[in-house]
């Protein structure tokens, strides 16, 4: 290990300069792996905020059991400050055994408490804490808004108000951002929050809801979870939302929440979660690990989703409605952080270097659970969809080890869940059933490593599998013409791609072979669809086989047309104009635009046609729409300004960033950014979500320039 410090001295007097080295070197191995010295059972936190102000505080009581002899104990706690830090022996709170000397070092990363910890010994150390602006892991959504708004924009402001939030995302972020914790996800450790906030607002966390104490203007929540946990997956969200209640085969409640007006979304958005539930639980052969599963959206979410234990935290950009299920939905979401539920919160890596263990897995239940709802066809073409993308990785040169830390998403979760597809196709569905349920049981509510999942799967299959690890788990390489071997062995509709791809590749060696006989002997929709891809339309020479893409059924085929074909012959008019009416929003958005720029007599009308579309959760139709009505000449002219006005209001924080950004493209498409847009523009530069807040970097920039 290379430890670097930067110890910076304006002025200390020699004594205390020895005490805090003294202190310093002799708590070092202490707190460096404290896993070693002190075991931290129960962490209860009973948490309050500031939404004004950015603040959370509270009361911690943890309890601890000593290991082997240490000078010191630690919790990890960026930039906090504490009151009233005390110490007691296990059952004997009456009796104060020491005050405890305190130590922010580090840059005020931890709690240090010193005292001579002996081992067998066990404490219970209580305190006070306070946060200022936590600047990561938790997240005050929209408090700061109905100060910077005059008192005639009532309107405004309950919109703002209704969409109030706070939630949390500690992976990658350190949970010690906003609550005492340890960083060191090898410490599992039980959680019971309670939390007191205004009681208009719904409060979810870890575990089971076991009281709500009213108070005059405020309502405490407890939650109680009965396992340990890493403390990256503590969390909790804020905010107004419902829910609604179903209950697995083996009575386990599932609790999906949604925003007050999303009534209508609800069953699209929800949408066999208790079908997946249920298969996984069969499926994995270990009954789910937590007391309830909870899935909640939230506002301008960093990821997708997050497995929280318990407690799945998700982007509302998947909140879905009937016509959007079909081109992006939360399935998949929703069945990966539900995977993750065992893989990575009941067994949880010792270290990145085993994170496939997590994300491969829940890649591969995912998927699994994604088979049993759409079919076997389905799992197998997001299989090659996968393998595409691999290999497209090995090209460039970028794969690693699935072993490598630092590899990428795509490594982690795609190989990952390649690598158990081969593994299972090796040793057979007992055996891996088998490993996977003994090394869970095994090793449930603790830290793993691979070899103690292979060595599980050794044992379950009797096989020697020292090759197949060099192969899969420590070669860079990806073996693309291993797995798709496998996918035409195993997949009728793989096996026919590969048929009619061969034949396309050797056309020249057959005269009378054709784009048209590729998508006439294409049974699958997938592989018709490619016909329509941007690689092979280029070789389209007879423009008829468009009109039986445009004449088919299969929504999938319609939408690969309506995104590539931008140049629309005048023959296919009337039938490109079919795709308006498509329910998706991705075909009609791409329709629309194309439409719109290949016949400029006709754009009244599509705009006349497609006038109360709104899209996605972010918009992509209306702002679309809005758009070309303000750059379409003589197009209402009378409504010109109440257009602009609601397009620049959409570059506005009291929208979603997916929403943000569409109106700040558009509006910088058609170099339309007022002064009201550069300043929500700037205000988007120091957004919490990087993506985003990177974009806006770039695009002020560029404006600027």
């Amino acid at each position: 290990m290379q430890v670097a410090f930067r110890i910076k001295v304006c002025y200390i007097s020699y004594m205390n300069y020895l005490r805090f080295i003294f202190f310093f070197f002799a708590s070092f191995l202490g707190f460096c792996q404290q896993t070693e010295y002190v075991d931290f059972k129960r962490i209860q936190a009973d948490i309050g905020f500031d939404v004004y102000q950015n603040k959370v505080y509270g009361e911690i009581e943890c309890t601890f059991e000593i290991i082997k002899n240490v000078d010191s104990v630690y919790l990890d706690a960026i930039n906090m400050r504490f009151e009233r830090v005390r110490m007691y022996p296990e059952n004997k709170e009456a009796d104060l055994l020491h005050r405890g000397e305190v130590f922010n070092v580090n840059d005020d990363k931890k709690l240090i408490v010193k005292h001579g910890f002996k081992k067998g010994q066990k404490y219970s150390l209580k305190f006070l804490f306070f946060r200022n602006n936590p600047k990561k892991a938790l997240y005050f959504i929209d408090w700061d808004v109905v100060n910077d708004v005059t008192s005639s924009d009532s309107n405004f402001n309950q919109n703002y108000i209704e969409k109030r939030q706070i939630w949390t995302q500690g992976q990658g972020k350190y949970t010690s951002n906003w609550l005492p914790s340890i960083d060191d996800m090898n410490d599992k450790i039980e959680f019971d929050l309670s939390i007191t906030f205004d009681k208009n607002y719904h409060v979810i966390a870890n575990g089971n809801l076991t009281n709500k104490q009213i108070n005059n203007s405020t309502i405490t929540w407890y939650y109680d979870m009965q396992k340990p946990m890493s403390s990256y997956l503590v969390a909790l969200a804020i905010g107004k939302c419902k829910k609604k209640v179903e209950y697995s085969k083996s009575d386990i409640p599932l609790e999906m929440y949604y925003y007050p007006e999303d009534s209508l979304k609800v069953e699209p958005t929800y949408r066999y979660t208790k079908q997946i539930f249920d298969f996984l639980e069969e499926e994995i052969g270990v009954p789910y690990p937590w007391q309830n599963y909870k899935m909640v959206p939230v506002k301008d979410f960093l990821y997708a989703g997050m497995e929280n234990t318990s407690l799945n935290i998700y982007s509302d950009a998947f909140v879905v409605d009937s016509i959007a299920f079909v081109d992006r939905n939360f399935v998949n979401i929703n069945a990966h952080e539900l995977a993750h539920q065992w893989f990575g919160d009941m067994v949880t890596e010792t270290s990145g270097t085993h994170h496939w263990l997590q994300e491969g897995f829940a890649t591969y239940y995912a998927l699994l659970a994604e088979k049993e709802v759409f079919g076997e066809d389905y799992y197998y073409w997001r299989l090659y969809e996968y393998a595409q993308e691999l290999l497209e990785q090995d090209k460039a040169g970028q794969s690693t080890s699935l072993l490598d830390p630092k590899s990428s998403s795509i490594t982690f979760y795609k190989k990952g869940a390649w690598v158990l597809h081969m593994l299972r196709k090796k040793v057979g569905d007992k055996a891996f059933k088998e490993a996977v349920r003994n090394y869970l049981i095994k090793h449930q509510f603790k830290n793993v490593e691979t070899d103690y999942f292979i060595g599980e799967v050794e044992k379950a299959s009797g096989k020697d599998l020292n090759e197949f690890i060099n192969i899969w788990l420590k070669d860079k390489s990806f073996y693309y013409s291993k797995c798709f071997d496998k996918l035409k062995k195993d997949s009728p509709m793989i096996s026919q791609l590969d048929e009619l791809e061969n034949e396309l590749l050797f056309s020249s060696h057959s005269p009378g072979f054709s784009l048209h006989h590729y998508y006439d002997n294409a049974t699958y929709a997938e592989i018709k669809s490619l016909v329509f891809s941007k690689e092979l339309i280029k070789l389209v020479e007879d423009k008829s086989i468009y009109k039986k893409g445009l004449n088919s059924n299969d929504i999938k085929v319609r939408q690969a047309l309506a995104q590539n074909l931008i140049d629309i012959p005048l023959e296919l008019k009337a039938d490109y104009e079919s795709l308006l009416n498509d329910k998706s929003y991705i075909t009609v958005e791409a329709a629309l635009s194309n439409l719109w720029r290949n016949f400029t007599e006709d754009r009244k009308k599509y705009l006349n046609q497609t006038r109360n579309m709104v899209g996605f959760n972010n918009k992509n139709i209306r702002i679309l729409w809005l758009t070309l009505a303000l750059i379409t000449e003589n197009y209402k002219i009378e409504n010109k300004e109440q257009y602009f006005n609601e397009l620049v209001d959409y570059t506005n924080s009291k929208y979603g960033f997916e929403v943000r950004q569409n109106a700040f493209q558009y509006l910088n498409y058609i170099q339309a950014c007022n002064s009201i847009c550069k300043d929500n523009l700037k205000q988007a530069t120091v957004h919490h979500n990087w993506r985003f807040s990177k974009f806006a970097q770039k695009l002020l920039k560029s404006i600027d320039r």
